[in-house]
């Protein structure tokens, strides 16, 4: 519901009631209010009688009218009454009225009784009255305070409006200025969260400039392994295979194997190349091996390497309690940290840890190099890094700083763990 309509229903419902215990007290004291003039009309009655038997002469202006509240009528003329209305009666709220009496004042009788219509009347006016001040009332309470809450909510149209232009992706939400505090802290949050949001797009648009910087990366690699690598091998396959078939007749024994023992080798060496590339696209063994020997294997090829720096791997005695996508995911992360350790940290030593802490599984590649420096391409590393994490239900931190080396944390949830444990 329409918070206006819900703010001026509340308040005609407080109106409502309002005016019925207004009415409810007015018809309570209209009671009161008619016993008491019927009572003391009673008792004018009494007194007018009184003086009319003392002194005729004085009460001789009562045969010329009526008075308020008073019936005088001359004797023998039947009464003219007004029946009060009936759902008075039907409250009870008519009292019983005493009877008639007769004064003789001169030569003329009449007839004086209490006559509680003028009063029932006069009070039943004050009634209307007062409740059609109050209804007059109550319907200007509700048109103000219908245009008070559409101006004070009128600021919210405007934050409601820069929300759209946000959702639609535009950078700025446009917001108004605001003249009320608590509009004005609304829309700093809002402006806040466009600035956030606008870094967040900026980092996913940087995130896949560098996933397909990756892409290329990884395609050229690996074009000019296969070109360079197994073509050569495979031009030596068939330098040796061309010249087995122009010299089958010839050849004795001992050429034939000669032949034969270059061919098992160059088919051997395209064997490993293919494995090489097998393994950086995807680690040998992960699904049947597990983590821990994909990752020795991985740490094994870069202490063959002649890279300067001293590799370790510390891993637990147990099983690692990883499904084979979050292992995947942090297989890659620690494969790109140690890649990123041979080629800008310039350090002497690197330690990858690993470790079940709780319910996650946490990895630490430490080394003592420079620590985190570098340009766009290794911060892109590294986002690249993080983005692969999350995807993966964990989280990637780093410590160190610029000369004292650098620590990067990865963890992801253990098999059958939430992804905030």
């Amino acid at each position: 519901m329409d918070l206006r309509r819900r703010l001026l229903t509340r308040l005609g419902l407080l109106l409502g009631g309002l005016l019925a215990v207004a009415m409810l007290v007015q018809l309570h004291s209209l009671r009161s209010d008619i016993e008491s003039e019927v009572a003391a009309s009673a008792r004018l009655v009494e007194v007018l009688l009184a003086a009319g038997t003392a002194a005729p002469d004085a009460a001789a202006p009562l045969a010329d009218g009526a008075l308020r509240h008073l019936s005088i009528r001359p004797a023998g003329q039947a009464a003219v009454t007004t029946p009060p209305p009936s759902w008075l009666s039907w409250l009870g709220l008519v009292p019983e009225v005493g009877g008639e009496r007769q004064l003789r004042i001169g030569e003329r009788n009449l007839v004086i009784a209490p006559k509680p219509g003028s009063e029932i009347d006069e009070r039943l006016g004050d009634t209307v009255r007062l409740l059609i001040t109050l209804l007059l009332f109550s319907g200007a309470s509700l048109l103000v305070a219908w245009f008070a809450a559409d101006r004070a909510l009128a600021p919210v149209r405007g934050l409601e409006a820069g929300l759209e232009r946000l959702a639609r992706g535009e950078a700025d939400p446009a917001l108004p200025p605001f003249a009320l505090r608590e509009f004005s802290r609304v829309a700093g949050a809002i402006e806040r969260l466009a600035a956030e949001l606008q870094e967040a797009r900026a980092a996913q648009r940087a995130l896949a400039r560098q996933l397909i910087a990756v892409q290329e990366a990884e395609r050229s690699t690996l074009a000019r392994e296969l070109h360079d690598d197994m073509g050569q091998t495979l031009t030596a396959l068939n330098v040796t295979a061309a010249y087995l078939e122009r010299n089958a007749g010839r050849l004795d024994a001992g050429g034939v194997a000669e032949c034969a023992a270059d061919l098992r080798r160059d088919i051997r060496s395209c064997g490993e190349q293919l494995r090489g590339i097998l393994a950086t696209l995807r680690p040998h063994g992960l699904e049947a091996a597990g983590l821990a020997e994909a990752l020795q294997d991985l740490v094994d090829g870069w202490r063959s390497r002649e890279t300067g720096i001293e590799f370790a791997l510390d891993l637990p005695p147990a099983p690692l309690p990883v499904d084979e996508p979050k292992a995947l995911a942090l297989y890659r992360v620690i494969q790109e940290a140690l890649t990123n350790v041979v080629r800008h940290s310039g350090a002497e030593s690197c330690r990858v840890s690993l470790a079940v802490l709780g319910q996650r599984l946490e990895a630490c590649i430490a080394d003592d190099g420079r620590g985190l420096h570098g340009g766009p391409e290794r911060r892109g590393g590294l986002l690249g890094m993080a983005e692969r994490m999350d995807m993966a239900g964990g989280q990637l931190a780093l410590s160190g700083g610029t000369g004292r080396g650098l620590c990067v944390t990865a963890w992801v949830p253990c098999a059958g763990a939430s992804a905030t444990a």
